[in-house]
């Protein structure tokens, strides 16, 4: 006698994910409370998706996100995309492999790392400046050329924040904690260098 198997089809109910669409970028969670903003999901973002503006991710909740944000539009960590349905969710600058560039101590000097900058502007790399040093995506060719300059070189799984262009459509913010008006002449009794 042989053995029997019985089957049993159980019909389960497949239902879509809803995507989410977000056309709204709040830069930096600007005015957003706090409380609001630690509560939000989060959506973990590398360079390339993130200097793009429309793209399709999943957020810490397990949701689908549809992004369509303006042409040219660029997601920076710390932003905070608003969803159709009212939600925010908050970008992360996602770890992801890069160059690390620092001037040689026993060889070189600070000044090397702004020839470098130079260098490298010219061949429009897009590049992460830090005042003790470079970032950009890697190139084997570009990590050669900064080699012989006396640079070191080393790989590294970062956040990437390349600077914006001097002609980008966001407001440029200097870092010393105010913006400028677009006709500022710099001439306010301060140098830049200075805290206030």
């Amino acid at each position: 006698m042989q053995p029997t198997f019985a089957v049993t089809l159980v019909r389960t109910s497949m239902r879509c994910p809803i995507m989410l669409t977000a056309n709204k970028l709040i830069a930096q969670a600007r005015e957003l409370a706090p409380p609001l903003v630690k509560r939000a999901a989060t959506v973990e973002l590398d360079w390339d998706v993130r200097q793009k503006s429309r793209f399709d991710a999943t957020d810490s909740q397990g949701r689908a996100l549809g992004v369509f944000l303006p042409r040219g539009s660029v997601v920076r960590g710390g932003d905070v995309l608003v969803a159709d349905d009212g939600s925010l969710i908050k970008v992360i600058a996602a770890a992801q492999p890069v160059l690390v560039v620092r001037h040689c101590r026993e060889h070189g000097a600070p000044l090397d790392l702004l020839r470098a900058a130079y260098h490298l502007g010219n061949r429009h790399v897009q590049l992460e400046l830090q005042a003790d040093h470079l970032k950009l995506e890697p190139d084997h060719v570009l990590a050669g050329m900064l080699r012989q300059m006396h640079l070191i070189v080393g790989e590294e799984l970062a956040a990437f924040e390349p600077e914006a262009g001097a002609y980008s459509a966001a407001p440029h913010e200097h870092r010393h904690g105010h913006a400028h008006p677009p006709d500022h002449d710099d001439e306010h009794g301060h140098r830049h260098g200075d805290t206030h």
